[in-house]
């Protein structure tokens, strides 16, 4: 009896685990190439944790989600699933938390890190806080959080707080270049 318990508390656990690593990589999927989505997720970590009536799920130690050219890696992730058994939050933490994904064929990886990376799957808005920062071909954003709204496509990001505890630090945006374009001479 007591095998078929532990049986039940793994399949479960498989369960959960097989949950949060497709919610966390389909929450980024409709941004990454169409093969990440047909690859299998790899979920690795030293520790995991399920708590039923609760709905929180927790990795910890060293953990890795992978999917195709998508990557998560935390000190920690922690999902708290709703009444419906569905995720709605997934929170990322590290000494930073980083991310990575390729958007599109014949664009470079996408990067981005923060003390804490937090998904609200109900208003779709992914929220790097703690010396946040993206980056991919070039141009790179730094702030001290940075919110990216999937829903509308919308950046939003905040300094560095200064030592009165307001907001007033700055934002870095850095814009490469295009070498596509030419601009017109004096002369034109």
């Amino acid at each position: 009896m007591n095998q078929n318990l532990k049986l039940t508390f793994s399949n479960t656990l498989l369960k959960q685990a097989a949950l949060v690593g497709l919610v966390v990589f389909s929450s980024a999927a409709a941004f990454a190439i169409p093969s990440d989505r047909n690859q299998p997720i790899s979920l690795v970590a030293d520790r995991a944790t399920y708590n039923e009536k609760t709905g929180v799920t927790t990795y910890t130690g060293n953990v890795i989600i992978e999917q195709g050219t998508m990557k998560l890696q935390a000190n920690s992730i922690v999902a708290n699933l709703n009444s419906q058994k569905q995720i709605s939050s997934i929170t990322a933490t590290g000494g930073p938390a980083r991310f990575q994904q390729q958007t599109e064929v014949n664009k470079g990886l996408a990067k981005g890190q923060a003390q804490k990376i937090l998904y609200n799957a109900q208003t779709g808005i992914i929220t790097l806080s703690g010396n946040a920062f993206l980056q991919q071909d070039g141009a790179s954003i730094r702030g001290n959080t940075l919110k990216y709204s999937m829903n509308k496509g919308d950046v939003e990001a905040t300094g560095t707080p200064n030592s009165t505890g307001s907001s007033s630090g700055r934002v870095q945006i850095v814009i490469p270049p295009s070498s596509s374009k030419s601009f017109p001479g004096a002369r034109d």
